[in-house]
């Protein structure tokens, strides 16, 4: 059911009870002013009769008027009934005097009794004349209320209309907007809840708009990324086409597989940074032992370590718990393992560790590398970035997911030199579990 359906709905409901309400209290209070009013009457022509004392004994009895209501009996003193005004109705002797009300067979009666000199008079009269009175009474009021309902009905659809009419608005032109278009919506005129609510989409078109640019500009570098090296791939297979002995043919196929082999690495991480793109803060976390990730990624790139002749150095201490995502903690140990082994010369060394600190949990990755100039240390986590003048090979996107990681994990990463040259990488991130004791550190 739509707001507008259910206001409506709300609104009549809320009217036909009040009016209900309205005409039974009002039924109410108007049995009691007649029942006041009938009563003084029958006291009015109770009291009449003490003027007219002295005819009764001359009055001869007639039928009753068929207009007449109101039953008169005269009982003597002995408890005789002496005079009754309607024979088919029979009223039970006084028990006081005053007002009374009494159930016979022919229904309730309203008694009023009364002395006058010798005799005892009974004046009575239905109730369901009472309630026969009250009721018409009150239908004659209920009659202007319930023709007045549907102009009411018809004042609450416009009222609802027009009140609704800013949100009808607001809704009709998101519907007709371009699915591309990223302009915010206009605020002017807007009431204060419908206000809050474009405000609302306003900034969520803002952050989709800031999505979309930078999903434009990765495609954009990935695709300039991608160039170089399909080209070099297409030129090795040129050449392994057109080489002339086995041994041409043998290096152009290395050559060629060595293409493909980075080719995929740099799909592999573009993948990676468009998954990490999408995922939000505190999508799928758990505690995890970061200490344990560091063992596993550094088995992932002992093959590298050692085809490049570098000594790879992972703690094996006590557990570190972060809060987090295993499958991207891993993603960003092991980059920043694979880019300290690519540009450690042969003979260097990589440590990594990973320790309860002060404010949470550390990892460190040490190389004994050429280092990261000073000025170049908030750059290399751009995407696509590299150091002018390196001659390693790779994509600039390793150190981009490292830092795309510690954003989603609330961790921050900074670069120092190392002792002895080299680099020195810290990734701080909160505390998430209980703090352990110092480890002790050992390596493989």
């Amino acid at each position: 059911m739509s707001l507008r359906h259910r206001l409506l709905l709300v609104l009549l409901l809320a009217a036909i009870a009040t009016t209900l309400t309205a005409t039974g209290a009002t039924w109410y209070w108007a049995k009691l002013e007649i029942d006041e009013l009938l009563d003084y009457q029958l006291r009015q022509q109770a009291l009449s009769l003490e003027d007219k004392a002295y005819l009764l004994g001359q009055v001869a009895v007639t039928a009753p008027d068929p207009e007449q209501h109101i039953v008169t009996q005269l009982w003597d003193r002995r408890g005789v009934l002496r005079y009754q005004s309607h024979h088919d109705v029979e009223l039970p002797r006084p028990r006081q005097n005053g007002y009374d009300t009494i159930s016979t067979a022919h229904g309730d009666w309203r008694v009023y009794t009364m002395e006058l000199g010798p005799w005892v008079v009974q004046l009575a009269q239905p109730l369901s004349i009472r309630r026969d009175i009250a009721t018409n009474a009150a239908l004659r009021m209920l009659y202007p209320t319930m023709a007045i309902l549907p102009l009411l009905a018809l004042l609450i659809w416009w009222a609802v209309g027009r009140v609704l009419a800013p949100l009808s608005a607001l809704a009709g032109m998101i519907a007709g907007r371009e699915p591309a278009a990223l302009a915010a919506l206009p605020l002017a005129g807007l009431p204060q809840e419908v206000g809050l609510m474009a405000e609302a989409l306003n900034d969520l078109i803002a952050r989709q708009r800031q999505v979309l640019a930078r999903q434009q500009d990765f495609m954009a570098d990935a695709a300039h990324e991608l160039r170089t090296p399909l080209m070099a791939i297409r030129l090795q297979l040129q050449l392994l086409e057109r080489a002339d002995g086995p041994v041409d043919r043998e290096q152009a196929l290395s050559e060629l597989k060595s293409g493909i082999t980075r080719t995929t690495t740099l799909v592999e991480r573009l993948l990676a940074v468009a998954q990490l793109d999408a995922q939000q803060h505190g999508d799928s976390r758990e505690l995890v032992d970061l200490s344990q990730i560091l063992r596993r990624s550094g088995q992932e790139v002992q093959a590298l370590a050692k085809e490049r002749q570098i000594e790879l150095r992972v703690e094996n201490g006590l557990p570190a718990l972060v809060a987090g995502e295993a499958r991207s903690l891993s993603s960003l140990v092991v980059n920043l393992l694979e880019n300290a082994l690519r540009y450690t010369p042969a003979g260097g060394r990589v440590v990594g560790s990973a320790r309860e600190a002060r404010d949470g949990v550390l990892l460190t990755i040490m190389d004994t590398g050429p280092g990261i100039p000073e000025g170049e240390r908030n750059r290399v986590f751009e995407r696509f970035y590299r150091v002018p003048g390196t001659t390693m090979s790779g994509s600039g996107l390793g150190l981009a997911i490292v830092k795309r990681v510690a954003d989603l994990h609330g961790a921050s990463v900074s670069i120092e030199d190392a002792p002895g040259g080299g680099a020195l990488i810290n990734v701080l991130f909160p505390a998430g579990g209980m703090r352990v004791s110092e480890p002790v550190l050992s390596f493989t």
